[in-house]
């Protein structure tokens, strides 16, 4: 076993018997230790074996976590030890249990390194003075080159800085600087190890993509468009699957950077980017016709597989349907002939019964005299005239009949209807006369004078309150003024109603009358007439409601059963407007 460097050695020993807080400002003797150009490759090695198996390393990785702004230092200490910590594990080799060192050691690390550069981002945000903010974006510079060459020594590590919350809480800034300065890193681990996008999950994965695009929508500073199109085309150019996502996950991010981002200074990236985002819509949608061809295929092959197996029921039915068209055609054939040898027939008979009716004619004016066939031809048209004329009359009643026979039923119903209708105002009439008055009760003397004996008991356990005369003859004087006030106010009033009813017919007349006058073209001095004097079109309203009323006076008693149960002397509305039609009388239409 070699010996421990001196230097590591005495700076172990002072850093064991040093106070917490010289702690940090001793740990930066290390820079000088490791960065030493006279050192070779295994002395470098060997160097930073000692540095870690003396747990100087440990001691700057715990220091990133605490609050430098109350140190010696300051933050710019911080970012030194951070880079120290970088260059301290790269290139390490541990021999004594390497499992904790890569599974539990670089983890650490990197958590640290990111917390340190999330506290360094909040001061270099909130800073007013633009020196203060020039030195906290060094060091956040400083602490993001320290995460960059950690992950480039580890590649394993390009894993966990993607998982980490502080490194997405990094990302997802409004910050310019600070925002390009965590996409470089996010670059360099791409860069790296490109297929961890893969091994990652997929929340991070998506939560990664969202903010690119973001920043691409929200944002016209061309640094952060030439960030994120550089990070989007590294990301594509991953795998083939993750060129699927982003275009199935941002539908218009092609748009958006055609319209926002062409002629911005990175058109090569963005080109090669919007290639490959074509070339997957492309190829997705010949996927797709292939898909639909496949689909329309099966769906064909289904239908006519569908068809052939209904062949043999088709082809029975159709000869089915064949075999009952040819009978019933043989069925008409048959009937059509039957028909014609009938007719055939009955012609054949007419003509035979005709000859021997003619033949029957002549024999016998061979046996009449002379002197008697004006006679029996006489007496032979009279008979035939009175056959046709019996046979005429026949025809003609079964027509009448049949014609009439709707009007008959109708007569019948009629004369049922009216016989129910007389026995139910027969029998009302007769309810009406068989209920006679009947006189109440008279009282026994026993029960009158217990009646009294009640009243009296009843007067004598409430007795009337008294009232001097003044007060009944003020209470009497109130209630006349009242009734009288009453009486005035109602005759007001019914005055008040019966001229808005008057006014209101008046307008509805006038209406009616401009609704039916004739056009100026026609219009003659009589139409002129009655719309000049309010009285002819009164005078025509009331000859018209006079001629109604007489018309109604006149129906026969079975039009006005169901107007039996209304008052007396109360003509229908239905009954008016059915006479009058449009014809406003009192306010009503």
């Amino acid at each position: 076993l070699t010996a421990a460097d001196p230097r590591v050695l005495a700076l172990a020993a002072e850093v064991t018997e040093s106070r917490e807080q010289d702690i940090p400002l001793l740990l930066l003797k290390l820079k000088g230790i490791v960065n030493d150009s006279s050192l070779g490759c295994e002395e470098s090695k060997k160097i930073k074996q000692d540095i870690y198996g003396y747990n100087l390393t440990q001691y700057c990785m715990l220091l990133l976590r605490q609050d430098h702004s109350q140190l010696h230092g300051g933050w710019a200490t911080a970012a030194q030890l951070a880079e120290i910590l970088s260059h301290c594990c790269v290139g390490l080799e541990v021999k004594e249990d390497p499992e904790e060192f890569h599974k539990k050691f670089l983890p650490s690390a990197i958590d640290n390194l990111l917390v340190l550069g999330r506290r360094l981002q909040a001061r270099f945000i909130r800073a007013i003075k633009d020196r203060e903010k020039q030195e906290f974006l060094r060091w956040f510079q400083t602490v993001t080159d320290a995460i960059c060459w950690l992950c480039g020594g580890h590649i394993q590590l390009a894993e966990c800085v993607l998982q980490n919350d502080h490194f997405l809480q990094l990302l997802v800034t409004d910050d310019v600087e600070t925002a390009a300065i965590t996409m470089s890193v996010l670059h360099h681990i791409l860069r790296v190890n490109s297929s961890v996008l893969l091994e990652v999950d997929e929340e991070t994965l998506h939560s990664v993509l969202d903010e690119l695009v973001y920043k691409l929508s929200s944002t016209a500073n061309p640094v952060i468009g030439n960030s994120a199109t550089k990070l989007l085309l590294l990301v594509a150019k991953c795998g083939k699957q993750l060129v699927k996502l982003i275009a199935a996950r941002y539908k218009g991010l092609k748009g958006l950077l055609n319209k926002q981002w062409t002629g911005k200074g990175f058109d090569r990236d963005l080109n090669q980017l919007l290639d490959l985002l074509y070339s997957e819509q492309k190829g997705q949608m010949q996927r797709q016709h292939e898909a639909a061809c496949i689909i329309q295929a099966m769906w064909k092959g289904f239908q006519t597989r569908k068809r052939l197996k209904k062949l043999p029921q088709a082809v029975t039915t159709l000869q089915r349907k064949f075999r009952a068209k040819r009978e019933q055609e043989l069925q008409h054939l048959k009937k059509q002939k039957e028909d014609e040898a009938l007719k055939l027939q009955m012609q054949l008979q007419r003509q035979r019964a005709r000859r021997l009716f003619h033949e029957r004619q002549l024999a016998l004016l061979e046996i009449i005299h002379a002197s008697q066939v004006n006679k029996y031809m006489e007496e032979m048209e009279g008979k035939s005239a009175l056959t046709i004329q019996r046979f005429w009359r026949g025809y003609r009643a079964r027509r009448n009949f049949h014609q009439e026979r709707q009007s008959l039923k109708e007569y019948k119903a009629a004369v049922i209807i009216q016989r129910a209708a007389c026995k139910f105002l027969e029998n009302r009439r007769r309810r009406r006369t068989l209920s006679p008055w009947r006189d109440p009760k008279g009282l026994t003397d026993e029960q009158r004078l217990a009646l009294q004996q009640k009243v009296d008991d009843y007067i004598k356990l409430h007795p009337a309150s008294q009232m001097s005369e003044e007060l009944s003859k003020e209470l009497h004087m109130q209630a006349q003024e009242k009734l009288a006030w009453f009486l005035l106010r109602s005759r007001l009033d019914r005055r008040a109603v019966q001229r808005r009813k008057s006014l209101l017919a008046q307008v509805n007349t006038n209406v009616e009358l401009l609704l039916n006058a004739p056009g100026l073209a026609e219009t003659t001095e009589k139409d002129l007439d009655v719309f000049m004097s309010q009285s002819i079109p009164a005078a025509t309203k009331a000859r018209q409601s006079h001629n109604t009323v007489l018309k109604y006076t006149r129906w026969p008693w079975w039009k006005k059963l169901e107007d039996e149960f209304t008052e007396d002397g109360v003509i229908p509305d239905d009954a008016l407007n059915a006479e009058l039609g449009t014809l406003f009388i009192g306010g009503k239409k």
